[in-house]
């Protein structure tokens, strides 16, 4: 079957579903957006406009999209099935494929954390399920906006295993290789998602806190944490970057008009992505801090290790996600204590 024949169902679209699918139906593939209804009616009004950071700007008419929140709809005669919900749906995503898609179809998991292509696996035993890591940040649009936009605000080829599925999902603005130890590239990319609560908590756009040293020393202190849980463990993250796990506290806590200069691909950023555990406080919604700083935590207590700095930082978000007022805007000191 040609890659143009292989429908592919992307099972959550929200920001990274709509992008990814965007630029497959840009690029010729047969692909069924399963949304909300949110979504699903803004892009039957205006459609999806694709765009990212390295200046592409391509827009998809409303009647272009197939777009549905059918469950049953979307799923029935994919052939492979990108997973892209919150890591807390997974385990209903897997019951609905294991319910509509067909026994060949391919799932594969790209969702921020490191259990969730496992959780899949559990749900859907005799199917291929393939642990994959989107490296990139996309931003949505406010909901005013027609049509709906999702910008692709930092860089990095999505990452996969081996499966036979890159030259069907490798395509003009979503690089897409394979890696032939995705636990570790899983890992390696939780070390730098453990930012994402920090974006939530101060508000600030990610450009503007990694430009703060007082921010930084605080993601430093948490990537200290949490490779010392790894190493106690027997985990070595991947390489995500330019840089080795190792040194990336030391990179933090460099003076900002050093880590400016030493840093620009690490800051090479939208000035105004955050990071989607800003939006899910912002939209009312609970966030992934389980499956980033918990799953550290959990490794830390069955290491032995600790990890004080990212116990307050979990608390602090679940704090404001019972608050339900949005990023709570604080300060890098409320953080440290």
């Amino acid at each position: 079957m040609a890659n143009e024949e292989k429908r592919i169902v992307i099972a959550g679209a929200g920001s990274i579903g709509c992008y990814a699918g965007g630029c497959l139906a840009l690029a010729g593939r047969d692909v069924v957006l399963l949304a909300r209804p949110r979504i699903e009616a803004a892009l039957r009004q205006g459609g999806l406009r694709v765009t990212d950071l390295d200046g592409r700007d391509r827009s998809i008419e409303p009647g272009g999209l197939s777009v549905t929140t059918d469950p049953a709809t979307a799923l029935a005669g994919a052939a492979v099935v990108l997973v892209t919900v919150k890591s807390g749906a997974t385990e209903e995503m897997a019951a609905l494929i294991d319910a509509h898609a067909g026994p060949d179809a391919a799932v594969v998991s790209l969702q921020n954390g490191v259990g969730n292509a496992d959780r899949l696996r559990a749900g859907l035993p005799v199917r291929t399920v393939l642990a994959g890591m989107v490296p990139f940040n996309v931003v949505q649009s406010a909901e005013a906006e027609v049509p709906l936009r999702v910008h692709r605000a930092s860089e990095g080829k999505v990452m996969i295993e081996e499966g036979g599925l890159v030259p069907l999902l490798d395509v003009e603005g979503l690089g897409v290789e394979t890696h032939s130890d995705m636990k570790a590239v899983l890992w390696g990319k939780l070390l730098l998602n453990l930012n994402n609560a920090l974006v939530a908590l101060s508000g600030l756009p990610l450009a503007t806190e990694l430009a703060d040293r007082r921010w930084r020393r605080i993601l430093a202190g948490q990537i200290d944490e949490a490779l010392a849980a790894m190493k106690t463990s027997g985990i070595a993250p991947a390489q995500i970057g330019a840089l080795r796990p190792g040194l990336l506290p030391k990179l933090l806590r460099l003076p900002d008009w050093l880590f400016r200069r030493l840093a620009r691909r690490m800051l090479a950023i939208d000035p105004q992505a955050r990071s989607s555990m800003w939006d899910d406080l912002q939209r009312g919604r609970l966030t992934e801090i389980d499956e980033l700083q918990g799953a550290v935590l959990r490794l830390a207590e069955k290491a032995g290790t600790p990890a004080p700095l990212l116990k307050q930082v979990t608390a602090l978000v679940r704090q404001a996600e019972t608050e339900k007022r949005g990023s709570p805007g604080l300060p890098p000191e409320a953080v440290t204590g």
